[in-house]
Formats: C-alpha cells, sequence, structure tokens
C-alpha cells in the first residue's frame, strides 16, 4: 500500500511539471459556415487548442489524436487528454520553437457510440474535401491571427486517417505530414469503416515532404510495421526497445512507443527543424 501511495504522488507530481512547463492554452474556434440540426439550427465550428512557443519559429504542429479520434474540445484544459504520448513531451517542441495544436472533429462530426467508440468522423469525412477545406480555415486562422509561416500536419493510429488524406488533399500548403503508428488496415465489424480508406492513398504521391514514424514490434492488428516499411522511402524511423502494458492498440504498449516516447518525439522534432530522418529512435 505504501509503494502505491508513492507512485501515486509520483504521477502526481510528473503532470504538475508537465502542466507547469507550457504556455497559457488558448482555446480556438473557426466557424465552418454550415448549420447543423432540424428544428433549431445550430452554427458547426472547427476547434482546438494552441499551445503556442515563446521562440518566434513561426511553425505549428496540428495534431489529430488517436482512438476514437474525437477530441471533444470545450475547454482550453482538454489539450492535456488528447496529447497520446506527446503529453509529457510538450516542453521538448515548444523549446524547439514548434508550437502545438490539439485539433478536433467539428462540432457536426462529435457523435459517439459511448466514450470509447466513435459514430461520427470516420473514413468517409476524414478523407473527404470538406475535411480539408475545414481544417484550411483553421490554418488561416493560425496564421492571420498568430504568425504562423509553416504549418505540419501529425496524425498517430486513427489520426493517421486526417493527417494522410490532409496531406494529399491540402498538398503543398502545407510544410509537411507526419504519421506515426499508421492504421492500415481497417477494423473489423461494426467497426469496418474506420481505416478502410487508409489502401486508397498512394503515399508516393503526396508532394510535401513526408515522415512516418513506426515502432517495430507494434503488435495492434491495425498497425503493422511492415505495411508502412514497404511503402516508406527512406522517410520512415524505426522506434525500438521501450515496454508493452496495457491495451496493444491503445495509449501505451509498443504501439504508442510506451518508454520511448522522448526518443520518438525527439525523432519527429529533428525532422521538422532540420529535415533530419533517424533510422531508428531508442535502442533494442
Amino acid at each position: 500500500m505504501r509503494f502505491k501511495t508513492i507512485a501515486v504522488l509520483l504521477l502526481v507530481i510528473v503532470t504538475l511539471v508537465a502542466h507547469a512547463q507550457h504556455p497559457d492554452p488558448l482555446l480556438l474556434s473557426v466557424s465552418l459556415e454550415r448549420t447543423q440540426g432540424v428544428f433549431v439550427k445550430d452554427e458547426v465550428s472547427q476547434k482546438a487548442i494552441l499551445l503556442k512557443s515563446e521562440k518566434s519559429s513561426g511553425v505549428a504542429l496540428l495534431i489529430f489524436r488517436g482512438w476514437p479520434g474525437i477530441a471533444k474540445i470545450e475547454a482550453s484544459k482538454d489539450w492535456w487528454r488528447n496529447l497520446n504520448y506527446m503529453q509529457n513531451q510538450v516542453p521538448l517542441f515548444l523549446d524547439a520553437g514548434i508550437s502545438m495544436v490539439v485539433m478536433d472533429c467539428p462540432t457536426d462530426q462529435q457523435a459517439l457510440i459511448d466514450r470509447a467508440n466513435p459514430a461520427s468522423c470516420d473514413d468517409g469525412y476524414r478523407s473527404s474535401m470538406q475535411h480539408a477545406s475545414d481544417v484550411k480555415k483553421m490554418i488561416q486562422k493560425l496564421k492571420s491571427d498568430h504568425g504562423f509561416s509553416q504549418v505540419y500536419i501529425f496524425g498517430h493510429s486513427y489520426g493517421t486517417l486526417s493527417s494522410k488524406w490532409l496531406a494529399k488533399n491540402i498538398g503543398i500548403e502545407l510544410a509537411g505530414s507526419i504519421h506515426s503508428a499508421s492504421m492500415t488496415r481497417p477494423g473489423k465489424g461494426a467497426f469496418s469503416r474506420y481505416g478502410n480508406t487508409a489502401s486508397q492513398i498512394d503515399m508516393s504521391s503526396l508532394q510535401a515532404p513526408v515522415l512516418n514514424i513506426h515502432h517495430l514490434n507494434d503488435a495492434c492488428p491495425s498497425t503493422p510495421y511492415a505495411t508502412v516499411e514497404k511503402y516508406s522511402t527512406r522517410n520512415l524511423v524505426t522506434v525500438r526497445g521501450g515496454i508493452s502494458t496495457g491495451d496493444r492498440c491503445g495509449a501505451k504498449h509498443f504501439h504508442s512507443y510506451e518508454g520511448r516516447e522522448q526518443a520518438a518525439s525527439e525523432a519527429i522534432i529533428a525532422w521538422i527543424i532540420n529535415g533530419e530522418v533517424r533510422q531508428f529512435a531508442g535502442d533494442e
């Protein structure tokens, strides 16, 4: 019991330190100029949370979270639970001059079956030009209101359905795209519409620079390393080592670089800042 108490206290301390090392998060919202609802028409908006670096590099990284893919952003504090393995790596990005923008699905793509399973914001939306148009409105706001000149797109796991389709449909307006633990096989049964468009994307056709990052031993059935290795062309960072606890497709395990979160983040930063593709992140 004593050791459990100590462990909980350490977790609280780490969380408080991580929160203390970032600027005040800023809730952003743009109107998408459409409405939802039958009897009462509500304006549809695209929300995001900006964690802005104090360094004036002009670089913004738009982040699309993993499963269930819907961030449910209502307040500026909601960034923390939507950063996957990057939660404690925020200071690394901000110190490098990279501002982080936690993205949500639009308010007309927010339906959930339950807390862990979406009923919207699926491949049909993510592969659409509507998604590209919605995100471009947020990009325009980031550039006009906050002075960003370079915008990168990042997706983790199911979020790569956004990062890849946006890279294709927005093109050279992006500075680059990063695809982490890419979902390349669809779910099964009721979830077959999630990930079913992944095979339709020709990764060699993306116009802006691309970085793929994936764990060598990713055990999630929908995100096999071999598929990503096959289509990568000198732009793959292979994460090695670490530990594997929890759900093999979840926020820990090899799928989310457990024990190698910092090495994975440093590899991403090196690519954004210097164009460096590190062959490996972490040791065996």
